[in-house]
This record gives C-alpha cells, structure tokens and sequence, in this order.
C-alpha cells in the first residue's frame, strides 16, 4: 500500500485489565525523533478492551494522537482478531511506519500483519534512526548471533514496520496530555477468530521474573561456578535492594538457572536504574541486553574482563566475599 500520511504509529499493547505494557511507552520516546524527522505526528495505536488507562498513558508519554480499537474480543490477545484490526486501520489511515514491541504477542502480530500489507519488517531492533539520503528508517540489529549489527531499510513499499526489543529505550518524560483521541468501531466476528486461549499456566519453570521491569538487577554468570551461589549469595542482595536476579547465557546453558532469568542477545534486553554484574566476562551478546542500563557495576576476579569497559564501577575479587560484604554493608546503612 502507499502510505497516505508522513506519521508514525507504535502500537501500545495492553495488559488483560487494559493497563499499557511498559515497551509501547517507550516506543513513543524513539517514536518521537523519528516522526519529527519524518515530517509526520506520532501516533499511538490501542487495541484491546476497557484500555482507558492505556489511552490515557499513551497521551500523557507524548502521542499527539491516539486511535483506539476497543471490544470484548479484543480482551485477550488474539493472532486473528488483533491482526485484522491493525490491518484496518492503517489501510484507513495510511502511516508511513509502524513500530511493534518485541514482546511474545508483538512477534505473533508484527510478521502477520506486515505480510498482510505486503510490506517488510525488521525484527528485534535495538538501535532507530532516518536515513538522512532516502529519508527511510534505518532499523538496527543484531545479526549472526550477535557478533554484528545490521542496519536495514524498506524504500519500496509502505509502512515501514519493525519490532523493537524492550527495554532498549528508555520512557519518554511525562507532561500533559494533548493527545487527540479517535475511536474506530471495528469488531471482529467470532468466526473468524480462529484461536483462543483455554488456560494460562503461570511461568512452568515456577517462577514469575521481570527482568524487563525492574529497577534493579543482581545477575550472575560463568564465574558463579555452579547453582548454588544464585540462592545464596546474589538472591540475599537482589532482595535487599527490591530487585530481580538475572544471568548470563552461560548459566543458563550450564542449568544452573532457569531461562527466565536470562538477560542477553538470546534472553531480555534491560535497562535497570542499577545492574550488579557478578562473575560475567562481558560477551557482546550479554552487553547487548544491558548495556542502556543507568548504572553498571561489575564484579570479576579478572581485572581485564570485558565487563569493566562498560562498568561504571568495577570491583576486582572473589563475588562470594564481595557480594556478602556488601550486603552486609547495605543491611547496615537500612538499620542505620
């Protein structure tokens, strides 16, 4: 299709209780560059049900516009009912690019969606810009298991569509919300959803983490040396400090955590207000998922692991007399 106006879309997913998913606001902060850049408004797009909250949010994080797509078919994700109604809407409307969220429903939605419009997408961005020559977005990448990045661009065809990891970027400032809100009466028939959900199993490797969400991350790695010292020694801290523990592809390959927990090319990309990296040499493809991070310390009895190029601070020991004493120090200063 041939785009009708020079706007940007980022698609807000929604919650089951019609709450934004953090990644859709932090969209709208990249969102905001590329459609000045653009010439256009940056638009957020809703779908889902009882999602005043979302379209409030959306508002508040910057969108000068926000269409809505709302109905109880709309409650739970579904391939066929989300899809359709995406599909409605920018044929109706015509952006010139849309950004997903790479979330489990994000990778479901996006592929399906641009294959409907005949356009391309690039999957798992973690770096945005316009092409100053063609005016094109340039999506960013990571390619050949993380070992380079590849900057992709779609001058043929309209929208330009790309999934975006969370995490990558950080929320907009919130102001005022000026945003205008048009609401599009478009169902889906329950024939046509082709799909439901029968049951949610809660997290079948026992445990809830959200590492995506979290101002706070203890992760371990290699250097951990087997399971234990993730109970033990990073969870004791990660507790204290109302965080989450994270690890490294090593542990987890190893079996030493579940995958849950993973944070990397091949697990979550964060961006914690403080990530303590302990016993992680600092591959590229763990650096990758948390490199944004606000502040890095870096814990490895090797002084020259790549980790403490990016650290801000690092500390050269043994994490298991390390991390306990400054967990002891950190009890010590809350009892104060």
């Amino acid at each position: 299709m041939e785009a009708k106006t020079k706007d940007l879309w980022v698609f807000i997913e929604t919650n089951e209780d019609g709450s934004p998913k953090k990644v859709g606001l932090e969209l709208l902060n990249p969102g905001r560059t590329l459609a000045t850049k653009q010439g256009g408004k940056l638009v957020g797009v809703v779908i889902g049900n009882n999602v005043a909250e979302a379209v409030e949010q959306a508002g508040i994080y910057g969108a000068d516009q926000v269409i809505v797509v709302e109905g109880p078919e709309y409650q739970q994700f579904t391939t066929d009912a989300y899809v359709n109604a995406l599909t409605y809407v920018v044929e109706k409307y015509g952006p010139t690019t849309v950004m997903i969220g790479a979330t489990p429903n994000g990778r479901d939605l996006g592929p399906r969606f641009s294959s409907r419009l005949r356009t391309g997408l690039t999957a798992d961005c973690t770096s945005l810009d316009i092409d100053e020559e063609t005016g094109n977005v340039a999506w960013t990448r990571p390619a050949f298991g993380g070992n380079l990045m590849a900057t992709i661009m779609c001058p043929d065809h309209r929208p330009q569509c790309g999934t975006v990891r969370p995490g990558v970027f950080k929320k907009p400032e919130a102001g005022e919300n000026k945003a205008e809100v048009i609401r599009e009466d478009y169902h889906v028939a329950p024939e046509d959803i082709r799909t439901c959900i029968l049951e949610t199993i809660e997290d079948a490797a026992g445990e809830m983490v959200d590492l995506e969400g979290a101002d706070i991350i203890v992760s371990g790695g290699r250097g951990m040396g087997g399971p234990e010292g993730f109970n033990t020694t990073l969870k004791p801290l990660a507790d204290l400090l109302g965080g989450v523990v994270g690890a490294s592809r090593a542990a987890v390959d190893s079996g030493w955590i579940a995958h849950a927990h993973q944070v990397g090319q091949t697990g979550k990309t964060v961006g914690p207000k403080l990530y303590i990296a302990c016993g992680i040499s600092g591959a590229i493809q763990h650096v990758a998922g948390m490199s944004s991070s606000d502040c890095i310390v870096a814990i490895n009895k090797d002084e020259d692991a790549n980790i403490f190029n990016i650290a801000d601070y690092g500390v050269v020991g043994d994490l298991y007399e390390v991390v306990p004493a400054l967990t002891d120090e950190i009890k010590k200063l809350k009892e104060a």
